[in-house]
């Protein structure tokens, strides 16, 4: 007898107008499929070493249903149906295993993001607005905890490299990082970076997010 496959329960977003005002609620793949706008929470962590100023960013899943494959803001998710940026900011220790409380975030303010592409063969439209923040974090890459079905991996890099990245004065950066190997624990990687390699959004967003963390590392 075939059986049935266990049934995947889909998010529901809130979803707004060109204004910020709530129309109601959708589904992921609605919200992804119609270009609704909806609100998202991103988190970046920086960190010292010495005299080093290092940002994390994180190397999206493969399966992921939105640029598979690039790295992207260290932790960040969507909002479900009623949740507040105070709810959302879970997402720090559900992708990375760092347990943050909201009070303990730096506020780098709001921005929206509109795109659009194909994933795992589906085309896409994302209209997100998001809630910035900031996060010193103490540890090191090798104390993260990656979670396996979201986040590929996670690297980092001289933030001062990285603003002259995306402010064009640098065609590719070093970073170092570690993925999660098939026995499940983190093994040590490197790579080269480009300003391309990262999900699509304005260079002046990523160069301003990196000023602002390096007044605070």
């Amino acid at each position: 007898m075939k059986k049935d496959l266990p049934r995947i329960e889909e998010e529901y977003f809130d979803i707004y107008d060109d204004e910020g005002r709530l129309t109601g609620t959708a589904s992921r793949s609605e919200v992804h499929a119609k270009g609704y706008w909806h609100r998202s929470f991103h988190c970046w962590l920086a960190r010292r070493e010495d005299i080093r100023k290092l940002v994390m960013f994180q190397l999206r899943h493969a399966d992921k249903d939105t640029f598979p494959r690039c790295f992207d803001i260290t932790a960040a998710g969507h909002l479900a149906v009623g949740e507040s940026m105070r709810d959302a900011a879970r997402e720090v220790h559900e992708e990375l295993g760092v347990e943050i409380s909201f009070n303990e975030l730096l506020p780098f303010g709001e921005t929206r993001k509109e795109s659009a592409g194909i994933a795992q063969g589906i085309p896409f439209i994302d209209r997100e607005i998001s809630d910035v923040f900031g996060f010193v974090y103490e540890g090191d890459l090798t104390s993260l905890k990656p979670q396996v079905e979201e986040v590929a991996g996670v690297y980092e890099a001289e933030l001062e490299s990285m603003i002259a990245l995306f402010e064009g004065k640098l065609q590719q950066v070093t970073a170092a990082g570690v993925e999660t190997g098939q026995d499940g624990k983190l093994q040590h990687t490197a790579c080269i970076v480009r300003a391309s390699d990262f999900v699509p959004r304005p260079s002046s967003y990523y160069s301003e997010m990196f000023r602002a963390l390096l007044k605070h590392v």
